[in-house]
């Protein structure tokens, strides 16, 4: 029934922005020709043009202006793109957000509404190749391990943040530590044996699944709090009118198909506040930094 009210919110939420779209039609003399939508490297180029190239071609149709999509090699390049004013509208993941809004005037306007759980959040959670006798934090010691990108959220904040918790410090816990740069990576390494254990995520490793790999591959050996929703951010001096036409452009994207490629059901309304807890596991991380 929660999930059921939810999804009726979302929908309700959807209608409205939408009349806000269609009234603000006429008042479009402002907005550019065209805008750049930058999206952070979860997965291969090729995967990453597929998917996030149909949501790109979706916005172009209902705004009526060109959206170029635009995959830099890493979060940061999505950030300072932005920072730059060379990218207009971004995916982002919590960390890279908030990063993001603090350097680069970014603001949240959707999030991932995750098809596991129903909700807008994802779990960062810690893998081992299946039949390598890996299934602990304890048995990770002296091993090699794998975090994604410095920006990311689930492969690298949060399990960082763990770590302090624990008293783990990953560069004398593990015999070798990388960075993988993508989630996709990050997975396949601990499948093909390049490294031990890696920090992920279920959205991303659930989106590989059947393609790349199988659930059998591996040993989920830790899982997360409930983390927010990754969200699509646009710049603040954007013209109101357009911010408004893409979020409601977003909370109404049904391409059932490929939602279903990128393991969502869909997008629902996203505001700044809702990343306040990333903020602190930030704070927290730096302050470590700072006794070290």
């Amino acid at each position: 029934m929660e999930r059921r009210s939810f999804l009726k919110k979302i929908m309700v939420s959807a209608a409205v922005l939408m009349l806000g779209v269609n009234a603000v039609n006429a008042k479009q003399i402002n907005w550019p020709d065209e805008i750049t939508f930058g999206v952070i490297p979860v997965a291969g180029t090729q995967e990453m043009e597929n998917t996030f190239g149909k949501l790109a071609s979706y916005l172009q149709k209902k705004l009526g202006i060109k959206v170029k999509l635009v995959l830099p090699s890493d979060y940061t390049g999505v950030i300072v793109g932005m920072a730059h004013k060379h990218i207009d509208l971004a995916y982002f993941g919590p960390k890279s957000y908030c990063e993001a809004a603090k350097r680069a005037n970014a603001e949240a306007i959707a999030t991932e509404i995750s098809a596991e759980s129903g909700t807008p959040g994802y779990y960062s959670i810690i893998i081992t190749k299946k039949g390598s006798g890996l299934k602990t934090l304890a048995d990770l010691k002296g091993k090699k391990w794998a975090f994604t990108d410095p920006q990311s959220t689930s492969g690298t904040l949060v399990p960082s943040v763990m770590f302090a918790k624990k008293g783990i410090n990953p560069q004398t816990y593990f015999s070798k530590v990388i960075y993988s740069g993508s989630h996709e990576f990050s997975i396949l390494d601990v499948k093909f044996g390049k490294v031990d254990a890696a920090s992920t995520n279920n959205l991303d490793f659930n989106r590989g699944l059947g393609k790349q790999w199988k659930k059998s591959d591996f040993n989920i050996i830790w899982k997360s709090d409930l983390l927010p929703g990754s969200p699509i951010a646009v710049r603040k001096d954007l013209p109101e009118t357009l911010k408004l036409a893409i979020k409601g452009a977003l909370i109404s994207y049904d391409d059932r198909e490929n939602l279903n490629k990128m393991k969502i059901l869909g997008y629902a309304p996203a505001n700044d506040s809702m990343y306040n807890g990333v903020r602190e596991l930030i704070k927290f991380k730096e302050s470590l930094n700072k006794k070290n």
